[in-house]
């Protein structure tokens, strides 16, 4: 009978105890691969999304929120700036690409962004099904968007006011579906794209958005952000100055605004890890204690399977392995657990369209969980097993 046999058995001998001991490193293994899954897979959906965008112009305010609402879509924007903007800052030589924003419309919680084809180009957009919107009131669905909403080929459809499922409907202008993207893995995948100029003509044909009385001079047409890229390392320096001198402009920069975002959620992550590592702290004196525990209900034993022949290495290796077998299992059932939260997550969140998580997608730096429960599992037997191997067969079979 080999050692993993006989530490199955020996650990079977005390379900009670081996069950607790398997629980606590579970939880801890679950907890942090819970927390390595879901931070890993945002910071990296954040850097896709974000990548080739060096800075955002929109209207003053928070310039986090600015970049939630416009990069992440995420959040409502700061409020809208003149179309005029657009030209103004395509006139800087610093501005090597832009991309003009609209928002102020949802089709069944997903954004209906007013821009160009340079969204699409930007994020390398591919068309599973029709092609571009290419005139006004036409519309091109992300992946996610077309698979939650139904969308098909050629089939009308009326925007909501506002970002959120459930405002007033524009049924006055329906848009026309003319392509469905593939999957780019980028928050594209969310977004119904179509012209600029669908946005402005649903708001501005609207009879409930019509003034009682014609002003005097007409407001002029609005946008809500635009998302630029250098055209050289020296912009990074003045293209922000010359927007926050404009009246009602501000600029942010999604490098740094996301690198703050995440250095205050990083401090909630790092609480959460220490939990977990407590967790597994406590599992490793919990099985420490319960193997000491059963050594010394077991001296016996062992001096029966000295007296059979059985070698103080194989005495020492036997404690070993009930701490590795433990340890071992409970990380496969952490692992499991871990992952089942964010699947369960992923569901609970699937309406808000802010998450796209994949839940047995593994992060780089789970590959060290099976490494630490082991650990745990072998410095928690260390001790007993020392014992066992220092057991003097004569002085413990003669006790009474």
């Amino acid at each position: 009978m080999n050692a993993v046999t006989l530490a199955w058995r020996a650990l079977r001998h005390k379900p009670l105890a081996s069950g607790l001991n398997l629980l606590l490193v579970a939880i801890g293994i679950a907890m942090m691969t819970f927390i390595l899954a879901v931070s890993s897979q945002l910071e990296e959906h954040a850097g896709r999304d974000a990548q080739g965008i060096d800075l955002v112009v929109g209207a003053k305010g928070s310039p986090l929120q600015l970049i939630l609402s416009s990069v992440y879509h995420a959040d409502i924007p700061t409020g809208n700036i003149p179309e005029t903007t657009l030209a103004a800052v395509a006139a800087q030589p610093l501005v090597k690409s832009l991309i003009p924003l609209a928002l102020g419309d949802n089709f069944h919680g997903f954004r209906i962004v007013g821009s160009t084809t340079a969204l699409l180009d930007h994020y390398g957009a591919q068309l599973a099904q029709g092609g571009p919107p290419s005139q006004a009131m036409q519309a091109v669905f992300g992946a996610r968007a077309a698979r939650a909403t139904g969308a098909t080929l050629g089939a009308t459809f009326a925007g909501s006011h506002g970002l959120a499922a459930g405002g007033e409907l524009h049924d006055h202008a329906p848009y026309t579906v003319a392509g469905i993207l593939k999957p780019t893995g980028t928050v594209l995948d969310r977004l119904i794209v179509t012209p600029v100029a669908s946005v402005w003509r649903v708001h501005e044909t609207d009879p409930d958005e019509q003034p009682a009385e014609p002003a005097a001079t007409a407001p002029g047409r609005e946008l809500t952000a635009v998302l630029l890229q250098y055209a050289s390392p020296l912009a990074a320096i003045s293209l922000p100055r010359w927007v926050n001198g404009q009246p009602g402009l501000q600029a942010a920069q999604p490098a740094f605004e996301a690198a703050r975002l995440f250095n205050l959620l990083g401090v909630g992550i790092a609480v959460l890890r220490a939990i977990a590592a407590g967790v597994l702290l406590v599992a490793a004196l919990s099985l420490f204690v319960a193997l000491y525990g059963a050594l010394e209900e077991r001296r016996m034993d062992l001096a029966i399977l000295r007296t059979l022949g059985a070698s103080p290495a194989k005495l020492l290796g036997l404690l070993l392995m009930q701490g590795l077998l433990l340890s071992s299992t409970g990380a496969a059932l952490g692992w499991l657990l871990g992952h089942g939260g964010v699947a369960l997550l992923q569901w609970s969140m699937d309406g808000e369209q802010t998450l796209n998580l994949q839940a047995w997608r593994l992060a780089p730096d789970e590959a060290w969980l099976p490494v630490i429960a082991a650990a745990v599992g072998l410095l928690a037997a260390a001790l007993p097993a020392a014992r066992a191997y220092r057991t003097d067969i004569a002085a413990t079979l003669a006790r009474p």
